[in-house]
């Protein structure tokens, strides 16, 4: 809220005076008003709180569109406001624990897919990797499907036995690409079956 987004008497090369004489004002397209104009200092603000991902849902590019108006003489200027995405969002699972019942007959090299996590965040600030704790039986895949989305799978690396150890636990963790990287974490639960 209140925050600077430009100035609109310095990029149309008026003075403020001008701005206020012309009674200027400003209309966001749409059915929210989401601009201030002070026609005082010609600064153009943020009348809320801009969230990018509820604006803009799942979209690369997020631009906003508004409208100059000039009484004295009339005239009307459009103009857009490019919002940028910022790292405000964690990549989050959703279940906490994954449980996965498996034969410990289960031959090497077969893959299990996992629940992948979803970020709200877009491009380089939404999900970037999966982790897996480390463990001797299991490694982690990570695939891309076709909407470029990741899907970890986990791949079994050696026989199982279900007399050794009845139940594995590891740990999944989801990261995203911010400059300040966030992650999620949701535990994996492999029962054994004889």
């Amino acid at each position: 809220r209140d925050s600077f987004v430009g100035n609109i008497a310095q990029d149309l090369g008026l003075t403020p005076s001008q701005l206020a004489a012309r009674k200027a004002r400003v209309v966001s397209e749409g059915n929210q008003q989401l601009f201030r104009l002070n026609p005082s200092t010609g600064v153009l603000t943020a009348k809320e709180s801009l969230d990018r991902e509820e604006i803009c849902p799942q979209s690369e590019t997020c631009t906003l569109f508004f409208t100059l108006f000039f009484d004295n003489p009339l005239q009307l200027i459009r103009g857009e406001v490019d919002v940028l995405d910022v790292n405000d969002n964690s990549p989050v699972f959703p279940e906490k624990e994954m449980v996965l019942k498996v034969l410990e007959t289960t031959p090497p090299g077969f893959s299990f897919p996992l629940e992948r996590a979803q970020d709200a965040d877009e491009g380089s600030n939404g999900l970037q990797n999966y982790s897996l704790g480390p463990d001797s039986h299991f490694s982690l895949a990570v695939k891309s499907g076709n909407d470029g989305a990741k899907h970890p799978e986990l791949v079994l690396e050696r026989q199982l036995d279900r007399e050794e150890k009845p139940e594995i636990n590891l740990l999944l963790t989801a990261t995203d690409g911010g400059s300040l990287p966030r992650s999620s974490t949701a535990q994996v639960r492999i029962i054994l079956l004889d």
